[in-house]
């Protein structure tokens, strides 16, 4: 730890999402973001960073924090992790898609292990405090015992010739798209409510031509006990609230007691069975920073586990699980067939 107050934190990235986490580290109480690094030094020096860089080996020599921000496109990932492993780093957090595959995925969980570095990945969505709000009622037994989950991704952004530009225009030539950049949030949020998936089967399409990977489907899993969830996704289509990016859609829970929903303002909502009235578990604010403040939740999360020893979520050796499951997936939407999951 920082002699300071202070934890300090160097992030390695300047893109598009990267405001988010600036922007985060620098509201938190206990966090100082000491250093940034991008390939643009120009990039790097107009984030809130005391000082900037051009490189991660640059700025790990000169300085090194408590935490590890990586918020770098997936190819960048493990020649990262090996720089960062070199130095005395508490935490590494690693954005997703982790790595380029499994077997680099599995590399750079080895050099972290190695070096006795915790290493995370920045899986944000099961932040969100919606989802935070259904796992305690799951957990305190509000629906009774839960039969079935399904989440319908409407994010209205994947339509025309000019989809995706004004944002991420990367994801235009992207092979894989819906599963593998947005879909794998809630397959990770799945396993935050309701453990791992058993099987998993998937019917992936691309509605949009001017895209290369698919931008719609439904991927639905299958678990020991009975209970099912459905990702019902599509990038075209929106949803009813003024900012589809808050929540990015809509979910239903259903249980033998009840069900919950989130709708698309952020607001959740109970309903007993039998009845026709709802109590608001989560009443709709605006938040800062992005879709319910998920990125500061995340950070806050990674702050108590250096303060407090509180246990880490999102460890990289069980994130594979959730990209093994992604694979799957794929393969399910290949062969047109269900496909169980190995134990």
């Amino acid at each position: 730890m920082s002699d300071s107050n202070n934890i300090t934190v160097a992030c390695v990235g300047a893109g598009y999402f990267s405001q988010f986490h600036y922007e985060a580290w620098d509201r938190h109480p206990d966090t100082q973001v000491i250093a940034s690094a991008d390939q643009s030094l120009e990039k790097a020096e107009q984030t809130n960073a005391i000082k900037a860089y051009s490189s991660i080996s640059e700025m790990l020599n000169d300085k090194v924090p408590d935490i590890l921000d990586i918020i770098t496109p997936p190819t960048s990932h493990l020649n990262s992790i090996t720089d960062a492993v070199k130095h005395d780093i508490k935490i590494i957090v690693c954005q997703k898609p982790f790595c380029t595959s499994i077997e680099e995925a599995k590399r750079a969980i080895a050099l972290a292990d190695a070096a006795n570095i915790d290493l995370v990945i920045h899986e944000n969505f099961r932040f969100q405090p919606w989802f935070r709000v259904m796992k305690k009622a799951i957990d305190t037994g509000l629906v009774g015992r839960v039969l079935q989950l399904s989440f319908r991704l409407r994010t209205g952004d994947g339509q025309g010739e000019n989809a995706y530009l004004d944002r991420q225009p990367y994801f235009r030539t992207m092979p894989k798209l819906l599963m593998h950049e947005t879909g794998v949030h809630y397959i990770d949020t799945f396993q935050y409510l309701l453990g791992y998936a058993d099987n998993i089967y998937a019917d992936l399409r691309t509605l949009n031509p001017v895209i290369q990977g698919e931008d719609a489907g439904f991927v639905l899993l299958g678990y020991e006990d009975g209970k099912r969830a459905l990702l019902d996704g599509n990038r075209l289509l929106d949803h009813d609230t003024e900012n589809t990016r808050l929540t990015f859609g809509e979910a239903i829970l259903e249980g033998t007691l009840g069900e919950i929903n989130l709708h698309g303002n952020g607001e959740v909502s109970l309903r007993h069975s039998g009845s026709t009235s709802r109590t608001v578990l989560l009443e709709p604010k605006t938040w800062p920073g992005f879709a319910g403040d998920c990125v500061y939740a995340l950070q806050e999360h990674l702050v108590s586990a250096l303060l407090h020893e509180t246990p880490l979520e999102n460890l990289a050796r069980d994130y594979l699980r959730i990209m093994t499951q992604v694979d799957m997936i794929y393969r399910s939407a290949t062969v047109g067939t269900r496909i169980q999951v190995s134990k």
